[in-house]
């Protein structure tokens, strides 16, 4: 069966969380996303960051969001997110800088993933050795491709 449209890649990701701020600190300040905007909607019970990363066509969005009431409907928090795969140039220096800030990573260091590609997985949760982590979403980390990134990064 034909289907009348196409996906064409990853355009947002919205990631809750109950303190935005921590995950402002995560996505911003250690990987790099940059603030757009903040939306606030309380018949949505959310208050939103909207970030991203890229530029043109290869622009993706990013939406954290904190719940205004984390008793109220709907819970933008929860669940958080299963994972989000995001390209990184340097996948070692990634993971070596990213320990050194106290990032927590799963077991299994990097290895090849599913797709060919070298993978490393940030843990949802922090530990006492390693206090940050993914804020309660699995973060895979992905070697990208020596075309990917030239033509992402020229």
């Amino acid at each position: 069966m034909d289907k009348p449209f196409k996906v064409l890649g990853l355009a947002q990701v919205a990631i809750g969380g109950e303190d935005k701020a921590r995950l402002r600190n995560l996505w911003i300040n250690l990987l790099g996303f940059e603030f757009q905007s903040n939306f606030v909607s309380v018949a949505e019970n959310v208050n939103e960051d909207i970030c991203v990363i890229g530029k043109g066509i290869h622009e993706i969005e990013l939406d954290l969001m904190q719940p205004l009431d984390p008793l109220n409907k709907p819970a933008v928090h929860l669940p958080a997110l299963n994972h989000v795969g995001l390209w990184v140039d340097d996948l070692p220096k990634a993971v070596d800088w990213l320990s050194a800030q106290g990032m927590h990573f799963a077991p299994g260091g990097i290895r090849k993933g599913a797709a060919g590609h070298d993978i490393a997985f940030i843990h949802p949760k922090g530990s006492s050795d390693f206090p940050l982590s993914g804020e309660g979403v699995l973060i895979e980390l992905v070697q990208a491709p020596a075309e990917l990134i030239a033509g992402l990064c020229n």
